[in-house]
């Protein structure tokens, strides 16, 4: 009897193993994501701390975190290995790719994976000023994520070293060339500080849709088929920041470097710069004297883009492997995760919530720089986004360049941008 018994319990225990086998030894989903490391604080530290929590709550799911440089360098690599048939299942991308990802048949709309009412309330969860760069033709693209707008650092020290109110940055498009002036600080024909810098190099069209903002005027349609690059209040746009150098005197004439902008700030070489909120964690890290951070200046209203990078989840992908990246970017996207990104990035907490959570809510208390660029969110716009973007991009960023070097007038510079423009979006209209 024993024997038996023993003999049962036996055969019962390896057809147990032989059941759980397949479970055991099931092969994880294994999903690639590009990411873009360009701006900002060490994110890829960030990132991978975010990751390795994911995995530690999904051990089914490996994550392979691949750092591509810039934006143009992820979608570039991105596409390259859709097309190489060794694809990603998901990357952050510019929000501004939308169409062109559309166009190429790349992207999978979110809205046709989500399954649940609870996933529905998460894809409306966003700031909608961020998920302009995201919808189109009725339907959920991109996610943000690496999301930013474009604000005012200016130093507080060489404020009082000015004679001004630190806690008054320039408010309007006349008192930055005012108070530019005063910030600007010479010996004979030696510039050691200058009042304020706008960078025109790596983003110049980033900065001009501040601008034309500001003078109530957007840069191109909500189908992303047509612009107006040479609309009257546009060119006056140019016409002022070109007057910031040539005329005023409060910043260098010719082109700023996106990349060494913030070092200049930090170096004290620009008493205010234009730059993204990305950069917001970075400089209160490295800062050695007080400064703020405020809102844009108003023309006729105050404006900015919003800016940065979304989620894309990619259609060469199986069906188990979109659920899984959903998963991901749901779980990286949620508030007390997001308030963390934004903590350790400066970059804006996505969503609402985030600033109820009690870690974000203590920070801005501590360090009240970061609900700037929420609070600008209000008078926020879509980033310039186009079908033929890159084209279209680089057409603007030519003709601000052009304007700003002393080469074209920016009437005639932006004229042609548009007539070439018209051009390429005739097609989609």
């Amino acid at each position: 009897m024993k024997w038996t018994i023993k003999a049962a319990f036996t055969r019962l225990l390896f057809a147990a193993i032989v059941l759980l086998a397949p479970l055991g030894g099931a092969k994880a989903i294994e999903l690639t994501m590009y990411y873009p490391v360009a701006v900002g604080g060490p994110l890829t530290n960030v990132v991978d701390g975010l990751v390795a929590d994911f995995q530690k709550e999904n051990p089914d799911i490996k994550v392979n975190a691949i750092y591509a440089g810039n934006y143009n360098d992820a979608r570039i690599k991105a596409l390259a290995a859709l097309k190489s048939g060794e694809p990603a299942q998901l990357s952050v991308m510019f929000s501004i790719d939308i169409y062109e990802l559309i166009e190429q048949d790349a992207i999978v709309a979110f809205d046709d994976l989500v399954k649940t009412d609870e996933d529905r309330a998460w894809l409306n969860s966003f700031y909608p000023a961020l998920m302009e760069n995201g919808r189109t033709a009725g339907k959920t693209w991109g996610i943000p994520f690496q999301r930013s707008t474009i604000v005012m650092y200016y130093n507080k020290d060489a404020f009082r070293d000015a004679g001004l109110d630190p806690d008054q940055p320039p408010a309007n498009w006349d008192e930055l060339v005012s108070m530019g002036q005063k910030l600007t600080k010479k010996q004979g024909d030696q510039v050691d500080r200058w009042g304020v810098m706008i960078p025109s190099t790596g983003y110049p069209y980033w900065m001009f849709g501040a601008l034309t903002m500001e003078n109530d005027q957007v840069l191109m349609n909500g189908e992303g088929n047509e612009t107006y690059f040479d609309a009257p209040a546009t060119v006056e746009a140019l016409d002022y920041w070109l007057d910031l150098g040539q005329k005023h005197g409060v910043m260098p004439s010719g082109t700023i470097e996106w990349g060494t902008l913030r070092q200049n700030f930090l170096e004290e070489k620009t008493a205010i710069m234009w730059h993204s909120t990305g950069n917001l964690t970075a400089v209160k890290s490295n800062a050695k004297f007080d400064f703020g951070v405020a809102m844009l200046p108003t023309k006729k209203r105050r404006g900015t883009p919003t800016g940065g990078g979304n989620f894309y989840i990619f259609k060469q992908s199986t069906a188990e492997e979109q659920q899984a990246s959903l998963k991901l970017i749901k779980f990286l996207t949620q508030p007390e995760r997001t308030a963390q990104w934004s903590i350790e990035t400066g970059y804006i907490g996505t969503r609402p919530d985030a600033y109820e959570t009690s870690a974000l809510k203590s920070y801005v208390v501590e360090f009240p720089p970061a609900a700037v660029a929420r609070d600008q969110l209000e008078f926020a716009t879509a980033e310039l986004s186009t079908y033929q973007t890159g084209r279209v991009r680089k057409l603007l960023d030519d003709a601000i360049q052009a304007a700003l070097t002393g080469s074209k007038s920016p009437k005639d510079a932006l004229a042609g941008a548009q007539a070439e423009a018209d051009r390429l979006l005739k097609p989609y209209r």
